[in-house]
């Protein structure tokens, strides 16, 4: 994109897509969801403070190259006879193919969840590394890591869902957000708001298959379910996810729903508008307020998103990255310090999510998976003025406190879009019904990903 600033998930598409998730697949997935059945290569042991040598990190171009550009100048302080050679990479389009070949790796990379177990057999296996930190990191970001029991990945970032609304609109229509604890709350909600507003949609659903998709899995991951099982099992066929369909097909039928593209024109002109005020969606949509919307800037707040059940998880995950080390990288070790300390370590976690040039006010697209660095009572970044100056980082570490464990992600998701999250789209549109959604895609994705595997 050609802004300066992009929102951290803009790159989710091209992150995740499907053709490049795709090309990973193949006899990976014929044990558990990216075993390839060989025994891993193990990384144990770490340097000393007075380790030498250099290596060579990828991170995407971007905002977070910029920001962890500056993190990395806190760890060449802390290691100073550790040069680090950190490279902004198309990693989509390049790493998947350097792993297999081997030639001209990386000694480590950032990469997304939902590729990590795809890939796990040109992965150092850092499970005796991680094990001191393991108890205070989150469940859902190990298990998300996890291949066979195995852990592939450094964990790095949460990104709870979050319930965004227009705290005006809220207020004009006599809602109050406190009272939005389940699904049907949120229902009646956006019923007021058209009552109030007769052109108004209000709830956001998103256009794109991808995107779709992926927030699906955060609706249904709040009820501890996904895609597919520990095993690469597909389990679409569940309560859980009947609740969520179901629940689209009714505010769909109530005409409550304005179907668009996340942050394209006609998305930020419903905004701006205020034709949309509920927006379900990943701690990330806070780059809209403090760098794309204008009438509504400090109108927006965050709040934690519905349970679908009285009591239940009041968040889940939506999209998520880590940090690789290539089984056949130079100095894998040297690699492991440098993750060690941006992701468990002060003043790594603090020189990543704090106040950088690219993000005065600090990192508040996502929080850190490790426990310590996610303490509500001494926040990483500060108040969000074009939230009105709400505390957003309380808000999000009490959701990621509670978003459950998942299955590790299978290799075949991203793929699985051409079915699911097309899918997804015919209900948005009225097209098809819950049922028909979830038979039509188990059938497809068994028979064309799983099966073929």
């Amino acid at each position: 994109m050609s802004r300066s600033f992009v929102p951290r998930r803009s790159v989710l598409r091209g992150a995740l897509g499907v053709g490049a998730l795709a090309a990973t697949a193949g006899p990976l997935a014929a044990c558990a969801p990216g075993s390839s059945g060989s025994e891993p290569r193990k990384l144990t042991g770490t340097p000393s403070a007075s380790a030498k040598g250099e290596i060579t990190i990828w991170n995407r171009s971007g905002d977070l190259f910029k920001v962890f550009d500056a993190a990395i100048d806190a760890f060449r302080k802390a290691y100073p006879d550790i040069k680090v050679n950190h490279q902004a990479v198309d990693i989509d389009a390049k790493l998947a193919n350097t792993l297999i070949s081997g030639t001209d790796l990386p000694d480590g990379s950032f990469w997304d969840d939902a590729k990590i177990g795809g890939q796990a057999e040109h992965l150092y296996d850092l499970t005796d590394l991680i094990a001191p930190y393991r108890d205070k990191t989150s469940a859902y970001k190990l298990s998300v890591n996890t291949v066979d029991g195995r852990i592939y990945g450094v964990p790095w970032d949460l990104d709870p869902g979050l319930l965004w609304y227009r705290e005006d609109l809220l207020e004009d229509a006599g809602v109050d957000p406190a009272g939005l604890k389940t699904y049907d709350d949120l229902l009646a909600a956006a019923r007021s708001l058209r009552e109030k507003n007769p052109k108004a949609r209000p709830l956001h659903m998103e256009k794109d298959p991808f995107l779709g998709q992926l927030w699906l899995e955060m609706l249904a991951g709040q009820q501890g379910t996904s895609l597919a099982d520990a095993d690469g099992q597909v389990r679409l066929d569940s309560k859980e996810y009947r609740n969520v369909l179901n629940w689209i097909r009714d505010a769909v039928d109530d005409d409550l729903v304005t179907h668009t593209e996340y942050l394209k024109q006609a998305d930020l002109a419903a905004l701006e508008s205020g034709q949309q005020a509920l927006v379900p969606w990943a701690v990330w949509w806070s780059f809209a307020p403090q760098q794309l919307l204008k009438k509504g800037k400090g109108k927006w707040r965050a709040a934690p998103l519905p349970a679908w059940t009285p009591g239940g998880a009041r968040s889940g995950a939506m999209g998520g990255s880590s940090f690789i080390i290539p089984a056949k990288a130079k100095n894998p070790e040297l690699a492991w310090l440098l993750y060690e300390f941006l992701c468990f370590k002060e003043p790594g976690y603090s020189a990543v999510y704090g106040p950088s040039e690219v993000y005065p006010g600090g990192l508040t697209t996502s929080v850190p998976s490790y426990g310590p660095a996610r303490r509500p009572d001494k926040p990483l970044f500060e108040p969000v003025a074009a939230l009105g100056g709400q505390d957003l980082w309380k808000v999000a570490v009490d959701a990621a406190d509670t978003i459950p464990s998942a299955a590790p992600i299978p290799a075949w998701w991203a793929k699985s879009v051409d079915y699911l999250g097309n899918n997804l789209q015919r209900l948005i549109e009225g097209k098809m019904a819950p049922d028909d959604v979830i038979d039509d895609s188990t059938k497809k994705i068994q028979r064309n990903l799983v099966d073929r595997a």
